[in-house]
């Protein structure tokens, strides 16, 4: 019989608890779950790179809508639970719901710590906890204003590193001597600030702050010895508390959070506690490494699983604010009974201390060069006697002998066990053994079927060193890489890179991004165009000379150096009257070829340059657009007659072709769009080898993508089926978007969608509704300014000087 198993709470280790709980007792439980917050489980850890502008909420969205649909789970959002009855097994929502339970799992997380100083609750008064303080804090960030920052913590100084990035004056106040002096020593804590203060942050330490002033906002933050640091914002980092509130109103043992045992449960034995609210032999954790270790346990408890406890361990600390590398674990305090071997390096501002006690490692301090973590923390994590190492220790790894290695070889010697992804406690030896059982061949790959280097990132320089180890030759993470001989960038990090800094235009690329050349060359500034035109459609001006000759003229220059012409018919359909204009257009131009194409469109061939937009004049009379064929974005829609005509179309495949062509007409992407819709599963216009295809049955649509009927010969995958026009049209609008955000330039949807994974491809656009109608909707805002015919554009006068002829040139006849 099926149990009823209740969530209060939807934060990382409930998610990745129901992930282990499904592995290893599907079908056992009816789960529903609880949600204070109005949205899906998403990744806390990546909050920080979100109020940089480095990622979007829903890149860091660990379970959309659809895996709760597809897992059976019942989500409240925007319900918070203010009633639990014991004896009744009960929990009731603010909302008024209210579920029966058989187990019951809390995980209410913590609340941040608001120092009571008066003007603490003055508007403009923030704490940074969770995406709803993230947008309170970009909507602050428009302003542009000055901020401050009460807490050099770790939370505390990404959040000053994300306003800052947005554009803010920011201040960090911190009441002790150092930054994050529960992590770092001084000397590492001088580097950090130092770090800090070179991204134009001001760091005032010893600041204790008295008062946040201001009348009815917040104009800044008064200091104990009279200083007032102006402010519009002020966020308050400076700590958390579990959140027990509504376990101690119930009668549970609560302490500093609800005590559990090393099973995490509670005192009440049908009542498990986990995440940041629990408390576990006498501590509290807010690092997820122990989160998803308390996740694990009680799975495997709920599972039937008697045995399974929680064992501390202690977690690096790393900081996510981009360019300051830092790792700090255990015990590095002084102590008579402790040494200390300490590496400084001022020029390459590297600092490293290692804390011994009885030979072995107890507290590690690297900054700047911090590859040697997870080496060190294996030694710890063993106890590992390092006497016959110590004079080399603090050289790392690759130095153990005497000499360098190849880094490599120190990769290769580190033991399965060793852990390499702290987030997610992800080992050496399941990264080996799932990429060589699974033949992962990407990283993407690795990430999805491990969660290494699926949270913070810190760990993906090992994690490609290990595929390296594993694949051989097979695998080169640097085969996209550069970009061009103008930069050592490849396209991603360029992408990236153009949104977290806001570039805007092709000359503050090259600036910003350091481009080796003044003005870039062919393969750059024709990517660096397309990549600004899908980023910014509303601000960014098209760099007509960052064009191929085809989309600069908008039509395909042939071998004799005339050019071809192919309007734009909507599905493929015509009428006599189009093709009346085509036939005069034809004679009167003296166009030498007109040739049906395969995209069930009209090509004429041979017409001159400066005859170009003459003859766009008299098609456009007739109601022709430009059909870009010349162009990276759609190109067609090949349809067939569909249910109108056909006895076995099964939908009207014309009538949605049209639709979609008019729709996304104009939009530009990273490689050529080709598409088509078939009434029936006989599939007359051949949607099956298209980049997007649609078949129509009798239930529905079938939605393909990912073919190839050109040099490269593949048949679509399956994204999946819905039932109606409408949902067809939002799933192929969304994925386009999603292939316009992500593909490198010129990489077709078929390789893009080999490199990102097919699987992630349907889990964003089939499974998570959120994330698709964002998608969606992006598409639809670069549509105001994309769908403008050019042809129209170029009539009117537009870069007329590209087809006027440069100058007339004669030969007199020589004389007989």
């Amino acid at each position: 019989m099926t149990e009823k198993l209740v969530i209060i709470g939807n934060g990382m280790a409930p998610g990745r608890m129901l992930e282990h709980l499904f592995e290893k007792a599907p079908g056992r439980f009816d789960v529903k779950i609880f949600n204070a917050e109005p949205r899906v489980n998403y990744d806390r850890i990546m909050l920080s790179p979100v109020l940089s502008g480095e990622k979007t909420f829903e890149e860091i969205v660990i379970h959309g809508d659809g895996w709760y649909v597809a897992n059976g789970v019942t989500l409240y959002k925007g319900h918070k639970i203010v009633a639990l009855d014991r004896a009744a097994k009960t929990v009731t929502s603010d909302h008024g719901v209210t579920e029966r339970y058989d187990r019951l799992v809390i995980a209410t997380g913590s609340v941040p710590f608001i120092i009571p100083v008066p003007g603490h609750d003055l508007p403009g008064v923030l704490s940074y906890r969770d995406l709803d303080d993230v947008q309170a804090m970009l909507l602050a960030a428009q302003s542009r204003a000055k901020a401050v920052v009460i807490g050099g913590g770790l939370l505390g100084l990404e959040a000053a590193a994300g306003l800052s990035m947005q554009g803010m004056d920011v201040t960090v106040l911190h009441v002790m001597p150092t930054l994050m002096e529960r992590q770092l020593d001084p000397a590492a804590g001088y580097l950090l600030q130092k770090a800090v203060e070179e991204r134009g942050i001001k760091v005032m330490t010893k600041a204790n702050t008295k008062a946040i002033v201001g009348n009815g906002k917040v104009d800044g933050v008064e200091l104990a010895d009279g200083t007032i640091v102006p402010a519009t914002l002020v966020v308050m980092a400076v700590g958390i508390r579990p959140n027990a509130a509504l376990a101690k109103d119930a009668g549970l043992a609560v302490n500093r959070g609800i005590v559990v045992d090393a099973g995490m449960q509670t005192s009440d034995p049908d009542i498990y506690a986990l995440g940041e609210c629990a408390e576990v032999g006498g501590q509290v954790y807010g690092l997820v490494a122990p989160l998803y270790e308390m996740a694990r346990v009680t799975a495997a408890r709920l599972a039937g699983e008697e045995g399974a406890g929680f064992v501390h361990s202690d977690t690096p600390t790393k900081l996510k604010v981009t360019g300051i590398d830092l790792f700090s674990l255990g015990d590095f305090a002084d102590g008579d009974d402790r040494q200390e071997i300490v590496l400084r390096d001022a020029s390459a501002g590297v600092y490293k201390r290692l804390v011994l006690k009885d030979n072995r490692i107890i507290g590690t301090v690297l900054y700047g060069e911090t590859a040697d973590g997870a080496w060190f923390n294996d030694l710890k994590k063993k106890g590992t006697d390092i006497s016959e190492m110590r004079e080399t220790l603090i050289f790392g790894q690759a130095y153990q002998g005497g000499s360098p290695l190849d880094p490599m070889a120190a990769v290769a010697a580190l033991p399965d066990d060793a852990e390499i992804c702290g987030c997610n406690g992800v080992c050496k030896g399941k990264i080996t053994g799932t990429i060589t059982a699974r033949g992962l061949t990407s990283l993407d790959d690795v990430r999805a079927h491990t969660k290494a280097s699926a949270s913070c990132g810190s760990c993906t320089g090992l994690v490609e060193k290990l595929m390296v180890l594993t694949l051989g030759d097979t695998y080169n993470p640097a085969a996209v890489q550069p970009m061009c001989s103008c930069t050592a960038l490849g396209h991603d990090e360029v992408r990236r890179l153009i949104k977290v800094k806001g570039l805007k235009t092709i000359p503050a690329v090259m600036q910003e991004l350091e481009w080796q050349t003044s003005c870039g060359c062919a393969k750059c500034r024709p990517a660096l165009n397309y990549y600004l035109v899908a980023d910014w459609p509303d601000e960014y001006a098209d760099d007509y000379q960052s064009r191929f000759i085809n989309e600069r003229v908008h039509a395909n220059i042939q071998k004799d150096g005339t050019y071809s012409v192919v309007p734009r018919m909507w599905g493929g359909v015509t009428n006599s009257h189009e093709l009346r204009a085509i036939a005069d257009v034809v004679d009167k131009f003296d166009i030498p070829m007109v040739k049906v194409t395969g995209g069930q469109r009209i090509d004429m061939l041979g017409i001159r340059k400066e005859d170009l937009p003459a003859v766009w004049a008299d098609l456009g009379q007739a109601g022709f657009v430009s059909g870009h064929a010349y162009a990276k974005g759609l190109r067609t829609v090949k349809t067939c007659v569909g249910s109108d005509w056909c006895r076995f179309g099964t939908q009207d495949s014309t009538g949605l072709g049209i639709r979609i062509e008019k729709f996304m007409w104009g939009s530009w992407t990273p490689a050529k769009l080709k598409m088509a819709v078939s009434g029936c599963p006989r599939n007359c216009a051949e949607a099956t080898c298209k980049d997007v295809g649609v078949i129509c049955v009798d239930s529905g649509f079938e939605i393909h993508f990912a073919g190839a009927a050109g040099l490269d010969i593949k048949g679509t995958e399956v994204l999946g089926q819905v039932k109606t026009e409408d949902e067809a049209l939002e799933h192929i609008v969304a994925l386009t978007q999603m292939y316009r955000e992500q593909a490198r330039y010129l990489e077709r949807i078929y390789k893009w969608a080999k490199r990102v994974g097919l699987d992630e491809i349907r889990r964003q656009i089939m499974d998570d509704g959120e994330k698709r109608r964002a998608y969606y909707e992006r598409f639809v805002f670069s549509q105001k300014f994309a769908q403008v015919d050019p042809w129209s554009e170029r009539v009117s006068g537009k870069d007329k000087h590209e087809f006027r002829p440069m100058a007339m040139v004669g030969f007199a006849e020589a004389a007989e």
